[in-house]
């Protein structure tokens, strides 16, 4: 059948109408697609595995990145006082949810930084004392997250030092004194060394020099090591196990990930696992839940590391009592 020319103009004139009309729809598709914040006192290299676990929490919950979700990463590479600068830029983006990292600093830089804009920590002390929820069943405002409470674990790490090594009289603390609540985890393990009668010596470290000048005075002193929690430290862990096994150091860390990169010992949560929910958590808050809603998670179990292959470098023999605490002999 023909058409007039009349009926052939206006039938075009729909169809064009009807494209306009989609442009801006899937403008706004793609702008739909929701942009997280990653905050992280950590460097991106060291917390490769890290960032993959929170990657894997987000795709529980349906969100890929690089497909329906965009991540914008922002790291002080162990400065600090970096993260406020860093998280006000992520604010300034606009970002659907900020998943404040890499130690407590990220998320007390966080929480200062926005009151609205949704944010969920990961944090190695305690939030309620760092401020940064209510309780922790109860958040409440903005914030909620994972903690892993390392520093409570302290006098724990000491104890199974002194197992290992019962005869060092003088055991070294290495810390970074920047980190949010030190002071309260050497306070708990100055009393646990004060118990079993033993010095406890502290070593600042907050660069990478302070570290090699701090196990020069470990090995003039002859002392056993136990680090504590921080998260430029665990970044700076393949330096620090490094100088452990030349100078034939036993020590004790407070993460498995120095375990794996060949440290002797760790004790403490999985802290895999608490970015993984900490992704869980941001995928939650992208489908609508609010962060009051989502009680912080706390640790159900803590691991106890043990390298036997450290162990025959440092020229030492496991002591079967430990070996039968042990959840995981590397061998």
């Amino acid at each position: 059948m023909l058409l007039s020319r009349h009926t052939r103009r206006r039938e075009f004139i729909t169809l064009i109408g009807g494209a306009a009309a989609a442009w801006p729809l899937a403008g706004r598709a793609q702008e739909a697609i929701p942009v997280v914040g990653f905050l992280s006192g950590r460097s991106p290299a060291e917390a490769a595995s890290a960032v993959s676990a929170f990657r894997q929490g987000l795709g529980e919950i349906g969100y890929f990145e690089g497909k329906n979700v965009t991540i914008e990463y922002r790291w002080a590479e162990g400065q600090y006082d970096r993260l406020p600068a860093l998280a006000a830029d992520l604010v300034d983006r606009r970002v659907a949810v900020i998943a404040a990292t890499g130690g407590d600093a990220s998320g007390v830089a966080a929480k200062a930084a926005t009151a609205t804009i949704p944010i969920v920590f990961t944090a190695g002390s305690d939030p309620v004392k760092l401020g940064l929820v209510r309780s922790l069943n109860a958040p409440g405002g903005n914030v909620t997250g994972v903690t892993f409470i390392f520093q409570e674990l302290g006098a724990k790490r000491l104890g199974l030092l002194h197992q290992f090594v019962p005869n060092a009289t003088v055991v070294a603390m290495l810390i970074n004194p920047n980190f949010p609540l030190i002071a309260e985890e050497v306070r708990d393990v100055q009393a646990g060394a004060h118990d079993l009668g033993r010095q406890l010596m502290i070593l600042n470290a907050s660069i990478e020099t302070e570290i090699d000048t701090a196990f020069a005075t470990i090995v003039e002193r002859k002392a056993a090591l136990m680090v504590g929690t921080d998260a430029f430290l665990l970044g700076q862990r393949d330096q620090i196990v490094r100088l452990a096994a030349r100078h034939a150091v036993p020590a004790i860390y407070f993460s498995r990930e120095f375990v794996e990169a060949g440290g002797l010992m760790s004790y403490g949560p999985n802290l895999i696992n608490g970015y993984r929910q900490a992704g869980v958590y941001t995928g939650r808050i992208l489908r609508g839940t609010h962060p009051a809603e989502l009680p912080v998670v706390q640790p159900t179990t803590h691991i106890f590391s043990i390298n036997l292959k450290t162990a025959k470098v440092l020229g030492t023999e496991v002591p079967p009592a430990l070996l039968a605490l042990a959840d995981e002999v590397i061998e």
